[in-house]
């Protein structure tokens, strides 16, 4: 079993930064593909950003490419969204999940484990 808690989400205005971050418990944190997906109201859930095992291979949505980050700190369980140049269209909850495979993956009905989200909204 592994719990995932994210923490870091508030109100900023467009252009501003937010760093997102989520803390993994449980299982070996370091053998987990993890990935951030966010849901819009009245949207479906959609793929943000992946990161595999050593944080030498990521993988971003093109929407956020340029302007989002994804990393990890295995010794500290926890991996970090850094999103910067933020737009209103970025409102949304996000969500943590863990993938047990190696690959890293878009699709969220693929990941494993999945943490509560937290609330990022961007006013224009």
């Amino acid at each position: 079993q592994v719990q995932l808690v994210e923490s870091g989400g508030g109100l900023v205005q467009a252009g501003g930064s937010l760093r997102l971050s989520c803390a993994a418990s449980g299982r070996t944190f370091s053998n987990y593909i993890m990935g951030w997906f966010r849901q819009a109201p009245g949207k479906e859930r959609e793929f943000v950003a992946a990161i595999n095992w050593s944080g030498r291979i990521t993988s971003l949505a093109d929407s956020v490419k340029g302007r989002f980050t994804i990393s990890r700190e295995n010794a500290e369980n926890t991996v970090y969204l850094q999103m910067n140049s933020l737009k209103p269209e970025d409102t949304a909850v996000y969500y943590c999940a863990a993938d047990l495979t190696s690959v890293l993956r878009t699709e969220s009905f693929k990941y494993d484990y999945w943490g509560q989200g937290t609330q990022v909204t961007v006013s224009s």
